[in-house]
């Protein structure tokens, strides 16, 4: 059952991870567009990334105000310790989750590294929900989960062209470990009433530029194109539509709505990736793709339906007025 002390409605906070997760699958089509027009490594393009998102959030968050903090957090601020803390785990847990998804995907390919983060996310996630938030599933969300997981699996290794290399396995499953701390964290900070997604989204940027700016120096922080207006196009959009705005959105909701929920839901990113490769990229729709597809659109959809109808039996029982 979800422990909403946040203020923001259970509702919204799946609505907020819906759009996150069909933002991030956007990167990658950004992504290829950057290597195609420059010679930027990826490191480089994930610390512009998370640099360039941090510059967007911090003056989104001195134009409008906007704090994103829970009715806890506004009346008793956390000691700057804490907040420090807090930034560096969830920096250091985005910033694995990144780095290591990408050296895995140089391992073993985009399909698999792809395959293992993702599907290793969820397992992660709901058996720490269940050991350290007492958060349970169901039969029915565990049912979800298995039918989102076997649609990933069929969406990406459809074409039955992916090899196996065990090192970058083993590199996929350190990037879901980085994915799965930094979702219970968030989750945990959200139940106790400390969230503050505006400020742990600012700290968690602020933390993963420091980490990754030494690697990303050595693979080359400047890059070299014959179409600069293009690229600053391109990097405009990466930092500001699938890392400001998604980001912020994903914290938000990820400090409201069960982890393992969470988790199924940005499943969605390889979704929207696909959707983006046939409808943009001129890639075939092919059978697979779409009963992948289909099936974890399913799977997504009646798990957040589960969320918001506890949610609402909850408020109920408490005798609040059910919002959305």
């Amino acid at each position: 059952m979800s422990n909403n002390v946040s203020g923001l409605p259970v509702g919204r906070g799946l609505i907020y991870l819906v759009v996150a997760g069909a933002a991030w699958g956007t990167a990658g089509a950004a992504a290829s567009l950057v290597y195609r027009t420059s010679d930027m490594g990826p490191v480089s393009l994930s610390f512009w990334r998370c640099a360039a998102g941090l510059a967007v959030l911090y003056a989104a968050r001195l134009l409008t105000g906007w704090s994103g903090r829970s009715r806890a957090a506004a009346a008793a601020p956390l000691p700057l310790g804490r907040r420090v803390g807090r930034a560096a785990a969830t920096g250091i847990g985005l910033a694995v989750f990144q780095t290591a998804y990408f050296a895995a995907v140089s391992a073993t390919g985009l399909a698999v590294a792809t395959v293992v983060t993702l599907g290793a996310g969820p397992v992660l996630i709901a058996l720490g929900a269940r050991l350290t938030l007492g958060e349970r599933l169901g039969r029915g969300g565990l049912a979800s989960v298995a039918g989102a997981l076997t649609g990933l699996v069929v969406l990406v290794l459809g074409g039955g062209d992916a090899t196996v290399d065990p090192m970058g396995v083993l590199l996929a499953l350190l990037s879901a470990a980085g994915y799965s701390a930094m979702t219970l964290l968030t989750r945990w900070w959200g139940r106790d009433g400390g969230a503050d997604s505006s400020g742990a989204t600012v700290g968690a940027f602020a933390v993963t530029s420091l980490v990754l700016l030494p690697f990303a120096a050595a693979e080359g922080l400047v890059p070299h194109t014959d179409a600069p207006g293009a690229l600053l196009l391109l990097l405009a959009y990466v930092a500001t539509v699938p890392t400001a705005l998604a980001y912020g959105l994903y914290f938000a909701g990820a400090a409201v709505v069960r982890s393992a929920t969470v988790s199924v839901i940005m499943l969605l990113e390889p979704v929207s990736a696909a959707v983006l490769a046939v409808a943009l990229l001129g890639e075939r729709l092919t059978a697979a793709t779409l009963a992948g597809t289909l099936l974890m659109l399913g799977s997504v959809a009646g798990l957040a339906a589960a969320e918001a109808r506890d949610a609402r039996a909850a408020r109920r029982a408490r005798g609040d007025v059910v919002a959305v």
